[in-house]
This record gives C-alpha cells, sequence and structure tokens, in this order.
C-alpha cells in the first residue's frame, strides 16, 4: 500500500480526477519531451462527459499552451472511466503515444503499468491486518504509521495549514460561483446567520455546514484546495477538523493525528476500492471522506480502535449507493450541500461508534469491498456523465 501523504494533495480545484491528474498528467509528459513540437490530448469516458465542466482542458492547457484537447465521447470498453490519450509531434511526426488513467484523488498512471506517483511501504493492506498488527504489539494506529511515514507529521501540518486557509478564505466570499448555474455562495450566510435562541447542537451544525461549504465552494471557484480524498469531497475533513479546533479548542498536535489515522482509512479505500466518482460514483468520494472523517475524529475522542473502525464502517455503509450526477458537470449541485451532510454524518456516525461498537456485525474491510462491488453494479450514467439522476432531470427541465 502506498503512502499516506499521497492521499493529500494540493491542487487547484474543481476536480481531483478531472482537473489535478490531467495536470500531473500534463506535467509528466512536458518534461520527459520538453523539445515537441505540439501535444495532442483527447479525453474518453466522463473526463470527455464533464470535463468543461470540470475545467479539464483548461487544466492541461494551464502544463501543456501547445496542446490540442479535444473529446471522444463515444469511445467503449476504456481501461477506466477517467482517459486520456497523450500524443507527442516532432517535426510532424508521432513520437509517442500513450493512454493515461486519471484513477481519483490526483492519481495518475499510464495504461499496463502499476502508478508511478509513490512507493509501497505498508505491507498490509486491510483495516483488520493492521488492527491486528496493532493489537499484537502494543501499539496504536497512530504509532504504527509513525514507524511506516516518520516525516509524515511534516506533511500534515502542511495540509492542515491548507485546509485552514480554504475554509477561512471561503467564509468570506460573497457572489456567484462560476458557470452556468448562478449559484450564490452560502458559507458567509451559514456561519454569521444565527438562529434566535439556537441550542448547541444547532450552533455544532450550523458552524460545521458553513465550513465545508466554504472548503467546497473555493473548490468549485477553482481555487486552491486539500483532495481529502478528492476535491468534489474537500470540504468534509476540513469541516470537521476546523471545528474540532476553532471551536472546541483540540490543538493541532491532536489533529495532525487525527489527519494520520483518516489517511490511513483513505488509503485502504482506494487500495481495496477506488475514490473516483467515474468509477464507483458518489459514495467514492462524499463516503470515502465521511468514513475518513469519522476515523479522525474517533481518534481526537480517544476512542478505542475498535471505536474508530465502527465509526469509519458506520459513515460508509450509510453513503452506500450514493450517485454522482453533478447538473451541467459542475461541482456544485449536489456536490457543495453533500459535503456539509456527510461532515454532520460523520460525527453522528462516531457519537454511534462510543456506545454500539461491541454489538456490530460488519467490518470496515468488508463495506469497502461492498461499495466496490456497488459502484461496478451502478449503471454507468449515474457515474460522474452528468447524464443521469439530477443533472439529467435538471437538463430536461431546462429543454421543456
Amino acid at each position: 500500500m502506498k503512502n499516506i501523504a499521497s492521499v493529500y494533495k494540493i491542487g487547484h480545484g474543481p476536480s481531483s480526477s478531472h482537473t489535478v491528474g490531467p495536470y500531473r498528467a500534463a506535467m509528466q509528459f512536458k518534461q520527459s519531451y520538453p523539445d515537441a513540437d505540439e501535444f495532442r490530448v483527447t479525453l474518453y469516458g466522463s473526463l470527455a462527459l464533464t470535463g468543461e465542466g470540470h475545467s479539464t482542458a483548461k487544466a492541461i492547457m494551464s502544463a501543456l499552451p501547445n496542446a490540442v484537447v479535444r473529446s471522444d465521447r463515444r469511445a467503449k470498453k476504456l481501461p477506466h472511466p477517467n482517459t486520456m490519450l497523450f500524443e507527442v509531434i516532432k517535426d510532424g511526426q508521432l513520437i509517442k503515444s500513450q493512454r493515461v488513467l486519471s484513477v481519483g484523488g490526483g492519481q495518475v498512471k499510464l495504461e499496463g503499468e502499476s502508478s508511478r506517483d509513490e512507493e509501497e511501504i505498508y505491507e498490509l493492506e486491510s483495516f483488520s491486518g493492521i488492527s491486528g498488527y496493532c493489537r499484537e504489539h502494543g501499539i496504536t494506529l497512530n504509532q504504527y504509521i509513525a514507524a511506516k511515514e516518520p516525516e509524515l507529521k511534516d506533511h500534515l501540518h502542511l495540509i492542515w495549514q491548507a485546509m485552514r486557509r480554504e475554509v477561512e478564505a471561503g467564509l468570506k466570499c460573497e457572489g456567484e460561483l462560476p458557470g452556468e448555474l448562478h449559484i450564490r455562495r452560502k458559507a458567509k450566510l451559514l456561519y454569521e446567520k444565527r438562529c434566535y435562541n439556537e441550542s448547541a447542537d444547532v450552533t455544532m451544525n450550523r458552524l460545521v455546514a458553513a465550513y465545508a461549504f466554504a472548503a467546497s465552494e473555493q473548490n468549485a471557484s477553482e481555487e486552491i484546495v486539500v483532495t481529502a480524498p478528492t476535491c468534489g469531497a474537500c470540504g468534509v475533513i476540513p469541516a470537521v477538523f476546523y471545528y474540532m479546533q476553532n471551536d472546541r479548542g483540540f490543538p493541532e498536535e491532536e489533529i495532525l493525528d487525527a489527519l494520520a489515522v483518516a489517511g490511513l482509512l483513505g488509503n485502504l479505500i482506494r487500495t481495496n476500492a477506488s475514490i473516483s466518482g467515474a468509477e464507483c460514483g458518489c459514495q467514492a468520494e462524499i463516503g470515502s471522506a465521511c468514513s475518513m472523517a469519522a476515523g479522525g475524529l474517533a481518534v481526537l475522542y480517544k476512542l478505542s480502535t475498535d471505536q474508530i473502525e465502527y465509526a469509519a464502517e458506520i459513515a460508509m455503509e450509510h453513503n452506500l449507493g450514493l450517485t454522482c450526477d453533478p447538473i451541467c458537470g459542475l461541482v456544485q449541485i449536489p456536490c457543495i450541500e453533500r459535503n456539509a451532510v456527510a461532515a454532520m454524518r460523520a460525527m453522528s456516525a462516531v457519537n454511534l461508534s462510543r456506545f454500539l461498537f461491541q454489538t456490530r456485525k460488519i467490518s470496515f474491510d468488508e463495506v469497502i469491498s461492498t461499495m466496490y462491488r456497488t459502484g461496478k453494479d451502478m449503471n454507468e450514467k449515474y457515474r460522474e456523465t452528468s447524464h443521469g439522476g439530477l443533472a439529467e432531470i435538471y437538463r430536461s427541465k431546462q429543454n421543456t
């Protein structure tokens, strides 16, 4: 299993697989072929269907200004729903043709090859295996992670500062998000609009939602965000942990421990299933983020490893089957609200895990496997194509 540090990447929104991944692929070709006269890039699958709303061509051309980008929406039997063909031209001749897969979270790999992004450093690739190892050696999950990635804390400090910046910047912004939907930003309104006689629970939910909206609206505006584990789900973890530090007073050192375990959970999900909405629907993005946030929050509360696992399992289980149907291909509706709902759901999952962990029947590993099977069984139009669900209904309404 690869390193946890690679779960959290800093980059421009609105999509890790449609923006960050294609940009990174383009940079690889720029560095490998600095003397090329021209690059031709063909987008397939979800990249072709929603690439315009996700600014995919813009991301590629920011790395390769001399690239010609086109979309092929009819190609079938792709190795991954997010497939790109890069062609390199020199002196009028095609010198390289290579398909590249954007597999989620900004990670890319060449067709037929393992990802070159990171080395494999975790021998154990299941939660049961890792938790069993920790029990046998009398260590915590954080101690296990620290032994494998001794410099992770330094990286997580930078990641946490970037997460805080995206929340704080989003809370100050007003006006409309870019794109044809003319969606007004809501984070500042949520943050400032206190209800009369507002209870502590209502205040908590309002603030957590505001923080999630803030980060997600920054993502939709193509600002700098952190994949957690994706750009489309970038508001969940920052919302929960920002609330815990800013409003509950948890110190940064403990927040970093929570981020580490959240990253371990995300690493297990991407290794054994997927974090790509185009491959497994929004359950792979929002569901994964919710699960990661719940597990990390359980760490903050100093719950047991069994309780951490149960919190993560509950969070994922109750996102199973969640479709990815962004209206107009924009990461706005229903994506932004989903981040807020998932953040609050993560907190509820932890509360359940406190009291009921001894009654659980389903393991975290089993729910990961179930999510992947569910995603593969899901009709293709509900996997980030904007051809099903809310996207289809909205388009039909506009055409009447």
